[in-house]
């Protein structure tokens, strides 16, 4: 068990699930507190995004930079949960879905 499934998405078929969820470490821990991509280019972000595989933080999909995504389809890795406080979700890149946390 990896503490994800696939959530509820009214605008999305039901029984979907995400196929790369035995890519997530548990382990996982942001290697930044922000986009460093960004940071080296003196960019500002919206909203960051750290990736499950291996704590790689990026920029969302509303900033300019899109460094999440780039690093998702980069390295293969395609799991980022949301790094903004008070936010417990998670998004799979190639299955175009949205993943909560499992219930206990």
């Amino acid at each position: 068990m990896n503490g994800w499934t696939a959530a509820f998405d009214a605008g999305r078929p039901d029984g979907r699930t995400c196929l790369h969820t035995d890519r997530i470490d548990p382990d996982v821990r942001p290697l930044t507190s922000g986009c460093a991509e960004c940071e080296a280019l003196d960019m500002t972000w919206v909203h960051l995004r750290t990736c499950l595989t291996c704590g790689h933080t990026g920029c969302c999909d509303s900033s300019r930079g899109k460094h999440a995504a780039a690093h998702a389809e980069s390295a293969g890795h395609p799991l980022a949960r949301s790094a903004e406080p008070g936010e417990d979700w998670a998004w799979c890149y190639e299955d175009d879905l949205f993943l909560e946390r499992e219930p206990s």
